[in-house]
C-alpha cells in the first residue's frame, strides 16, 4: 500500500484518524543506528509502527521492532514524543493520519537481522552516513534529537 508523507503542506489531504504509535532508535556496539528502507515509499526510517490495544506503548516498540527487523530488543529509554499536526500520512487505502509517535531508545537482545513484508532493506546505519539516504525530516529529527545525547526527553 502506497503511503505519502507531509509536512507543513496546504495541499495535505485532511486527517480522518489519529494514530498512537511508537519508534525506536536501535544502537549496536559501533553507535551505529537500525534503520529500514520502508517498501511502501522508498524511504529510511526508524523502526516502528502503530500501537495495538493489546499493547504498551513500549511493547509497541518492541513489537515493531522484531516485525520489521527480525531483532529481539529491550526498551533503554526514551528521545522524546512527536505530535506535530503539521504531518500528515496518507494511505493508499484512505487513511489519512496523523501520528502521535513515541521515540524509545533499545538495545539488541537477540534474533538476527532480516527483511520483512514492510522494507526492502534492513541495516545498521554509521550517522555520518544519515544525509546522503532518503528520508522524511521527521524521521531525521528523531536521529538528531538521540544524537544531541539530552538531558530530557523532546516533547513535541
Amino acid at each position: 500500500m502506497a503511503r505519502t508523507e507531509y509536512y507543513d503542506d496546504p495541499n495535505a489531504p485532511e486527517p480522518n484518524s489519529l494514530v498512537v504509535a511508537a519508534s525506536a532508535v536501535v544502537t549496536d556496539d559501533q553507535g551505529r543506528i537500525l534503520l529500514q528502507r520502508r517498501r511502501d515509499n522508498d524511504l529510511w526510517a526508524l523502526p516502528g509502527g502503530g500501537m495495538d490495544l493489546r499493547d504498551s506503548l513500549p511493547g509497541a516498540a518492541v513489537r515493531e521492532v522484531k516485525e520489521e527487523t527480525g531483532l529481539d530488543v529491550e526498551i533503554t529509554g526514551l528521545v522524546g514524543t512527536y505530535t506535530d499536526p503539521r504531518h500528515i500520512i496518507e494511505y493508499g487505502d484512505g487513511e489519512v493520519r496523523r501520528q502521535f509517535n513515541v521515540c524509545f531508545t533499545a538495545r539488541v537482545t537477540g534474533g538476527s537481522l532480516a527483511v520483512s513484508e514492510e522494507s526492502t532493506e534492513v541495516r545498521f546505519v554509521a550517522p555520518e552516513q544519515f544525509d546522503v539516504l532518503p528520508m522524511h525530516q521527521t524521521q531525521r529529527l528523531r536521529l538528531r534529537h538521540f544524537l544531541e545525547r539530552r538531558e530530557r526527553p523532546y516533547l513535541g
